[in-house]
């Protein structure tokens, strides 16, 4: 069925769309108490210079201060801290040795580092970003002191941001310690529960992804809390060994409710409401009640009870299972992402040999960073960097022939529109633009109101305060930012610098538009390509485990971490696709049409553990030659989309004939099929 056209084009709207998100009061209140105090009490003992650095970096600590568990807390600002402190250091590093015209290269050394870094996921993005404003900052802004001084004081204001976080969080839920990863798990429940509620009406896709995202950040808040034990060599507390059980139970209720979305038979309220009460009891404390009768009407359904049945003994218990042991290392890994297939096995039998030796967590370790190793000087990063690189290069020597003494604001408005995994271009610029327009207004108001030596520091905090709720929407984020570096200018000796930051913003935006959407910069083709075949890759794994794995407990967690990690990679290039539609310039006619290949893939891993579950329970295992036809069409799917001019695979050429209790083979079949018609000229 076409799409009705649009009113608006979607790239004229986005600047408008907003995030619906609660008020994160605990972080309000954090970022009201950085900022603002540092400055003040830099200027109370008459050292304004550490006073500027260290509300620099409790500012971009507070950018990152978001909801999740204290542990992902560390890790989501601790990283991108130490980034601030290296960019602060090499900037500070050009502005000590006088580099003049050679900060343009070295600044543009850094942002293809910067780009580059896109592509290794949001945090090491975020760290990328960071790195790159604080080089250029430290670079401009004309502060006394040592270059290792001032990325001392960056790195302070930023541990006192996350000194804050460890103090100032959340309650803790009445249910006893690890409140954060209780809160985690507790929101898989939830959101498995409105999927079983979604099932059969138009939002079961949606609530689909939005429990594959539940499922995501608590396997990441666990997945930190044992690293922490580890690290400290603590022993497993019989609590944290419980939540992981509790966990497993969740994964494994969520395999049944996927099979229960593909059948697309409504649900009796009694069964999408069994998951809220185990998210009640991991809340509270309590018992989680009575739960949904059994009703084996399908084999999902049968597994779903099943899983149900095992989800309530592990929740009765108050010991952990034999399972679980009470030394460090001996609690199993609950089912997590699995990554995409790593370094192949060496080619000598002895060499695979040995690799097969290493432990499964070695072997894991290896796979990540060769896979990272090989993103981060993959061609996707390349045209990433080389973006980023052009942009502040154009933009630092354009703000150089202008103001030689403060140039840094053109540069650093340009490092927070380049990005390409940050948003739509358009959308970034016109919201950046409106956003220092408002910050240097309202600015401009409290400095004719307020006048005296102390304003700034209430500046300071006051934008220090609003950042948190302001990450709903880019310009208001941008106009807290711009607040509040304009107050650390004032504080450092540039008073009339409001003014011109309209008009370097102004200049900023156009080279980013320009640059940015050169060919080679701006192919969407390129841009989504590299996660599309990526996640076309992890579903023909999670297929080609479905349909030839063998039973038993160890290829179940396979199958389950498989599952994860294709629900995963599919949401990422969604998300690449979704930006890319809403770029000014996308090439709509001569690109695959994304979304529905992506949502075809989606509805294969779907199709899969509904066969998978089924297979489970006594159905049919498919011939190896049509579970391999199937993997080598998906395989053959996924290099066409990465090599252009690849004959595509067209499935009623060889039909899958329909077999009892395989009915999914011609499910998947259909999908394959349907995304072949989505993949444009090729």
């Amino acid at each position: 069925m076409p799409r009705a056209p649009r009113a608006v084009p979607v790239w004229l709207a986005h600047p408008f769309r907003w995030q619906r998100l609660p008020v994160p009061w605990p972080a309000v209140v954090r970022g009201a108490l950085c900022a603002g105090p540092l400055l003040g009490a830099g200027i109370a003992t008459g050292h304004p210079a550490p006073g500027v650095l260290t509300g620099l970096g409790s500012m971009m600590a507070g950018v990152n201060d978001r909801p999740g568990t204290r542990r992902t807390g560390m890790v989501h600002i601790g990283l991108p801290a130490l980034a601030c402190g290296l960019g602060t250091l090499i900037g500070a590093s050009l502005q000590s040795a006088h580099a003049g015209w050679w900060t343009v290269p070295a600044l543009c050394a850094v942002a293809f580092v910067s780009g580059a870094a896109s592509v290794a996921g949001p945090v090491r993005s975020t760290a990328g970003v960071q790195m790159l404003a604080t080089a250029v900052l430290g670079a401009g802004m004309p502060l006394p002191g040592s270059p290792w001084a001032k990325s001392l004081y960056v790195l302070a204001g930023c541990a006192w941001l996350l000194l804050l976080r460890l103090v100032l969080r959340s309650p803790r839920p009445p249910g006893g310690p690890l409140g954060g990863e209780r809160a985690a798990v507790a929101a898989v429940f939830d959101a498995l529960a409105d999927a079983l509620a979604a099932v059969g009406g138009e939002g079961a896709e949606p609530a689909r992804r939005r429990l594959t995202s539940a499922l995501d950040r608590a396997d990441e808040a666990l997945r930190l809390r044992r690293l922490t034990d580890r690290l400290l060599r603590r022993a497993v507390r019989t609590e944290e060994a419980l939540l992981a059980e509790r966990f497993a139970a969740a994964a494994a209720l969520c395999e049944a409710s996927v099979a229960l979305l593909w059948e697309g038979r409504p649900l009796p309220a009694a069964v999408a409401e069994s998951p809220r009460r185990f998210a009640a009891a991991l809340r509270t404390g309590q018992a989680p009640g009575r739960l949904s009768a059994p009703a084996n009407s399908s084999a999902a359904r049968g597994a779903f009870d099943r899983a149900l049945l095992a989800a309530a003994v592990v929740f009765a218990r108050a010991e952990p299972s034999a399972a679980y042991g009470a030394e460090p290392g001996t609690v199993p890994a609950p089912p997590g992402p699995a990554e995409p297939a790593g370094p192949p096995a060496p080619e000598s039998p002895r060499a695979a040999g040995r690799w097969r030796a290493l432990p499964g967590r070695v072997r894991g370790f290896l796979d990540r960073r060769t896979r990272r190793g090989r993103d981060l000087l993959g061609p996707a990063a390349r045209d990433y960097g080389l973006r980023v690189a052009v942009c502040i290069g154009a933009s630092t020597a354009v703000a150089l022939l202008l103001h030689p003494v403060h140039w840094y604001w053109l540069p650093a408005t340009a490092t927070f529109l380049v990005k390409p995994d940050l948003g739509p271009l358009f959308s970034r610029t016109v919201n950046r633009f409106a956003g220092t327009v408002a910050g240097v207004l309202v600015f401009a108001l409290g400095s004719a109101v307020l006048p005296g030596s102390w304003w700034p520091a209430l500046a300071a905090g006051i934008g220090g305060a609003v950042l948190p709720f302001a990450t709903r929407h880019f310009a208001l984020q941008t106009s807290a930012i711009t607040f509040m570096v304009l107050a650390f200018v004032w504080v450092g000796g540039d008073p009339q610098a409001a003014g011109e930051r309209i008009a370097d913003t102004a200049i900023a935006c156009g080279i980013v538009l320009v640059v940015g959407h050169l060919p080679r910069l701006a192919d969407p083709r390129r841009r989504i390509a590299q996660r599309a075949v990526a996640a076309l890759r992890a579903t023909e794994a999670y297929l080609r485990h479905v349909l030839a794995a063998g039973p038993g407990a160890g290829s179940t967690a396979e199958r389950l971490a498989l599952r994860r990690h294709a629900y995963r990679a599919l949401g990422q290039a969604r998300t690449a696709a979704e930006t890319a539609a809403a770029e000014l310039l996308a090439a709509r006619d001569r690109t695959p049409d994304w979304p529905a290949i992506l949502a075809a893939a989606e509805r294969i891993v779907d199709a899969a553990t509904a066969a998978a579950i089924r297979i489970d329970h006594g159905a049919r295992r498919p011939s190896p030659e049509e579970a391999a036809r199937l993997g080598e069409a998906l395989s053959a799917m996924a290099g066409a989309l990465a090599e252009p001019g690849h004959r595509l695979p067209h499935l009623t050429d060889r039909p899958v004939a329909p077999v009892p209790d395989c009915a999914t083979l011609t499910d998947v079949a259909a999908e394959l099929e349907r995304m072949r018609g989505h993949t444009g000229a090729l």
